[in-house]
């Protein structure tokens, strides 16, 4: 996914900029770059791979080299950035939040009206690049930007340094977040809540969907006002989303114990303890204990001191690893009990399927799985929130080829909480990761626990429902006029 922290500042900005994009590094792995504004010494950036370290490592040797009271940061995991540009619009650099499916597409169209791409790696093309040459064929920067809403296929938001400021520009559907934060020197714009309470700073405002704002020290310019539709990523409060971290004002934890709660209510397993499998899984497990009054304890536990989340390499197999390796299970709390595991999602099913060999072979003698979301149906085309190249990475899809021929066949009847497909479907995954009992949030509990009308939250990962940017762009614009 990534994320990003911009802050403009009537102070030297560096510090706030570290350590407020460092602060984004759950929602990333690949790459990292900042980038600083000076009066005097103009525009300076980096950029590194963290494929094999940490943002920080990477970053606080070079600290001193940076300069200015303006500056971008970005925590990838798609492409270099930020991407540095001089065109008719001034020089700028971007950094962006984003998942565009047509690239290639918009590629070809750029190429035969006579641009050239100068960030491609590995034969791939720089999406941040992409969006910045959209952004050059507007007549300012408002008008660039609603071309780039107007053209992509996917999402994307981004922050745009110039030599006046920041602009913030939120996905024109609001899939990803962008928060204004104000202190008593300046502003900032993240996509995390979570990177302002140690730096100062205090939540002002969401931006709202398609919304673009210039920010500067001294206060905040609309420069477009909220588009009519939101679609904010549900998986947001799932999974992705730091604890502490609010979408739309709404607590990413809170959240989760929400979900928990409502499941533990109608819920009733013979089990000694409910276990959150960290991080993500705790929420909703403190909150699944107390809807069904079965107590709480830490019968696994992550090693954090080392361990990074389970996504981070680029291997498959070494993904496995990780994941394994960074849960300890704790026998004493195990040994003889049956345990009611709660987790966010399942994906592939591999992480599950091996702790789940773990929790058993250090005594167990039953475990129950709850996860905190519905059955992860159809791919996610707006977000790339996994690594997967295929739908058939899903163990739903695979089951739903298994039992009908065809992984696209009867989708939505899997897709609906109790019709006879999803219970089959539902008891086959328990039955391969070797389960002793499996039950999933329903869509309509998630919904609730999050807060806001169905309308305004994405679920497409869970029913298939979703409205792509461009179409809503076109509509929207053909309405005004």
């Amino acid at each position: 996914m990534g994320g990003f922290f911009g802050a403009v500042s009537k102070k030297e900005v560096v510090n706030d900029l570290f350590y407020g994009t460092d602060y984004n590094s759950h929602l990333g792995t690949k790459r990292a770059g900042m980038v600083t504004f000076d009066r005097e010494h103009g525009f300076n950036r980096s950029i590194h791979s963290l494929e094999r370290s940490y943002f920080r490592s990477k970053f606080e040797d070079e600290l001193d080299a940076f300069r200015g009271k303006s500056g971008i940061g970005v925590i990838s995991d798609t492409d270099p950035q930020p991407i540095i540009v001089n065109s008719h619009l001034g020089r700028y650099a971007v950094v962006t939040v984003a998942k565009v499916n047509n690239d290639r597409e918009i590629a070809e169209s750029l190429l035969q009206r006579g641009m050239h791409f100068s960030e491609l790696s590995a034969n791939k093309i720089n999406q941040t690049e992409l969006v910045a040459l959209l952004i050059n064929m507007g007549k300012d920067f408002r008008d660039g930007i609603n071309l780039v809403y107007s053209k992509i296929n996917g999402s994307c938001s981004m922050l745009v340094l110039t030599e006046d400021g920041i602009i913030a520009a939120r996905d024109y559907l609001g899939r990803t977040p962008i928060v204004i934060g104000r202190n008593e020197h300046g502003y900032a714009a993240a996509s995390e809540t979570s990177a302002f309470p140690n730096l100062g700073y205090e939540r002002v405002r969401d931006l709202g969907p398609g919304e673009i704002v210039r920010i500067t020290a001294e206060g905040i310019e609309v420069i477009q006002a909220p588009a009519r539709r939101e679609q904010i990523c549900s998986f947001l409060w799932v999974y992705y989303g730091f604890p502490a971290s609010d979408y739309d004002g709404i607590n990413a934890e809170a959240m989760r114990e929400a979900a928990g709660r409502a499941m533990g209510r109608v819920d009733a397993p013979e089990a000694d303890w409910v276990c959150g499998v960290p991080d993500s899984g705790v929420g909703f497990a403190l909150g699944y204990a107390e809807g069904s009054g079965i107590p709480y304890r830490r019968a696994v536990l992550k090693y954090t001191p080392t361990w990074p989340r389970s996504f981070t390499p680029s291997s498959q197999d070494r993904r496995d690893l990780v994941a394994k390796m960074k849960l300890i299970p704790n026998r004493a709390m195990l040994d003889g009990r049956s345990v009611v595991f709660c987790d966010d999602s399942i994906v592939r099913g591999t992480q599950l399927r091996d702790n789940v060999s773990t929790f058993f072979e250090g005594g167990a003698k039953a475990v129950h799985a709850r996860i905190s979301c519905p059955p992860l149906v159809y791919g996610c085309p707006f977000i790339g929130f996994t690594s997967s190249k295929s739908d058939l990475e899903l163990i739903s899809r695979r089951i739903i080829r298994d039992f009908e021929g065809d992984d696209a066949a009867k989708l939505d009847r899997y897709a609906t909480t109790g019709t006879p497909e999803y219970e089959r479907m539902v008891a086959e995954i328990a039955r391969r990761l070797g389960l002793t009992s499996l039950r999933f949030c329903t869509l309509e509990d998630l919904v609730e626990s999050i807060g806001l009308p169905k309308c305004r939250v994405c679920t497409h990962c869970f029913d298939g429902t979703g409205c792509q940017p461009d179409a809503a762009w076109r509509e929207d614009h053909e309405a005004e006029s």
